[in-house]
């Protein structure tokens, strides 16, 4: 295991132990392509850094030679084509393996990467370019991505390479090149956020980010050498960091990649679990959900031994369903593009179903209240990082280009996530929602994922989306936005029978007031739920509430 040159201590007796000796060494100028994956290189040549798959059928196993060679060819190659230290490079590559080749190449040289998904339109593509001073723009054409940058660019002079350009570089381009110096301050890697309430910011990590992240592989993914892990996530996402790279090569484990376009079935992840003897899995919610509505007795999961589950809340009925049919206890994690994992429930406590779990190591996390002051057990509070002595390894130094949008978040010692959570009298924190997402009725604050959680409890209810919708009585009323399983159907009976389910498990006042059924939510491109663009249409003067059935009418016109 790498990880054993960055850290003191990798064993630990109890999770004071952890919090107390688990804090990485970080030497001066660290670099990961350098000293962690040539290194590897040198040492274990032929170990596997990557097995790659897609939808076709085609394979290609890579080794850490292999990746330190084909970076260093593709680095040359960068350098050829007259990128430097400093300039900013778009990737669209999807789950394209160059992707991981390009992300060594460009650490090797100081070029700083902005991934960015294929999903991407011309004018989502134009916002990057003229925010992030764009130099070159790397893609794999799907088909689609390509119009779509073409278009954003425009008659712009723009360089724009493909995948088949970093193809030829690798069989043609020299292996070896001289270090070029960084330190560890500098921006090694971009994330633009999801954008879910504002415009996308530009999130900058410096080359500390991937020691970060030994938290993320070792003591949330419990990963080792022998271990083939799984990460559902596209490259556009910061997720991708977390869960097929950094992290993961330090723990020594190999990295499965499964290439897909368009959306993917239950039958497909899990025939990629079962061929391809995956051991750890990490995604979100929705694909768990996915999962559990196939016959897992049709494969054979005898391989996987850990799963994991981040960039939404688990509702405890996904949880107890998934025990029940593989025996494993999914560990939720929680954090941000601006950070590393800094919330999960490790290896010395027994993980409550639905709580985000306990501080990482060299994360002091508190939650304060709208005055900045320490809230007490039970009460919800900011999620919020202590930064008066230094900021933890693997939080982000700043917004690219942003220092209001930073000055914004940290502030007061602190930085402030924007999300709220209570923390239980045994310590374990649990996720209310972002703050825009609270629901203010009749002097209440209600959590959206509470209520969630209660209606997925609910045979009839496959998605579920909780938000507040104007109400001249109450202010908000609670809004409930359903997905029903097959052979339930929509009737005011089921309305019902969904309200006095919630009343009977928790307060009244938390109880939807209004649902609506819909054959979809609204999704973000990285899977998130759009909640406020459910409030936006509830907004509409088309969205009309009766009064008397407590349910919502909307015209065609507004679902466009």
């Amino acid at each position: 295991m790498f990880a054993q040159r960055f850290m003191k201590k990798l064993h630990f007796d109890s999770y004071a132990d952890y919090m107390t000796n688990a804090v990485p060494i970080v030497p001066d100028n660290f670099n990961f392509a350098y000293d962690v994956i040539d290194v590897i290189a040198r040492e274990t040549p032929d170990k596997l850094a990557i097995i790659w798959k897609n939808d076709d059928g085609v394979r290609k196993n890579i080794t850490f030679r292999e990746l330190s060679e084909m970076s260093g060819a593709v680095a040359n190659f960068l350098v050829s084509r007259g990128l430097r230290r400093g300039d900013t490079v778009l990737l669209f590559l999807r789950r394209r393996w160059e992707y991981w080749v390009l992300m060594m190449a460009m650490h090797k040289v100081g070029i700083i990467p902005i991934p960015s998904t294929n999903q991407l339109k011309a004018e989502d593509i134009k916002y990057r370019i003229d925010t992030a001073d764009i130099h070159t723009i790397i893609a794999y054409d799907d088909g689609c991505v390509m119009n779509e940058i073409r278009t954003a660019v425009g008659d712009d002079e723009m360089q724009i390479l493909t995948t088949d350009d970093i193809d030829a570089a690798i069989k043609t381009f020299p292996h070896e090149m001289a270090r070029v110096p960084n330190e560890n301050t500098d921006t090694m890697v971009i994330y633009f956020t999801s954008g879910t309430t504002n415009m996308p910011k530009m999130v900058a990590h410096n080359y500390t980010y991937p020691l970060g992240h030994i938290n993320t592989a070792l003591f949330w993914q419990r990963l080792n050498d022998d271990d083939i892990h799984f990460t559902l996530s596209e490259s556009g996402w910061a997720k991708c960091s977390w869960g097929k790279m950094y992290g993961q090569w330090l723990a020594g484990a190999t990295v499965f990649i499964f290439d897909f376009a368009g959306r993917f079935t239950a039958h497909d992840l899990l025939c990629a679990i079962s061929e391809n003897h995956v051991t750890s899995f990490c995604a979100p919610p929705t694909a768990y959900k996915m999962i559990l509505h196939a016959d897992l007795t049709k494969y054979d999961l005898s391989s996987l031994k850990k799963a994991d589950i981040a960039g939404e809340a688990l509702n405890p009925e996904v949880y107890e369903r998934f025990l029940r049919a593989t025996g494993i206890k999914m560990r939720e994690g929680f954090g941000q593009t601006e950070t590393c994992v800094m919330l999960f429930n490790n290896e010395w406590i027994e993980p409550k179903p639905g709580s985000m779990g306990m501080p990482a190591a060299g994360w002091d996390v508190q939650l304060l209240d709208e005055k900045g002051r320490p809230v007490s057990d039970g009460t919800v509070g900011e999620i919020c990082v202590n930064v008066q002595n230094g900021a933890p390894v693997g939080l982000f130094q700043g917004y690219h280009n942003g220092e209001k949008q930073t000055a914004s978040v940290y502030r007061d010692g602190f930085y402030h996530t924007g999300d709220v959570a209570y923390r239980d009298n045994d310590g374990y924190f649990w996720f209310v929602g972002r703050n825009d997402d609270l629901i203010k009725t009749s002097g209440y604050r209600v959590s959206p994922f509470e209520v969630e959680s209660v209606l997925m409890e609910h045979p009839s209810v496959r998605e579920v989306a909780v938000t507040g919708i104007p109400d001249p009585a109450r202010g908000m009323a609670v809004k409930a936005t359903i997905v029903l399983n097959q052979y339930f159907q929509p009737t005011d009976v089921l309305v019902r029978q969904l309200q006095d389910h919630v009343k009977s498990r928790t307060a009244t006042y938390k109880c939807p007031r209004v649902i609506e059924f819909v054959d979809s939510l609204p999704m973000t491109i990285s899977g998130k739920i759009r909640r406020a663009l459910i409030r936006t249409l509830d907004s509409a003067k088309s969205a009309i509430v009766d009064p008397i059935k407590n349910t919502i009418t909307r015209t065609k016109e507004d679902e466009k």
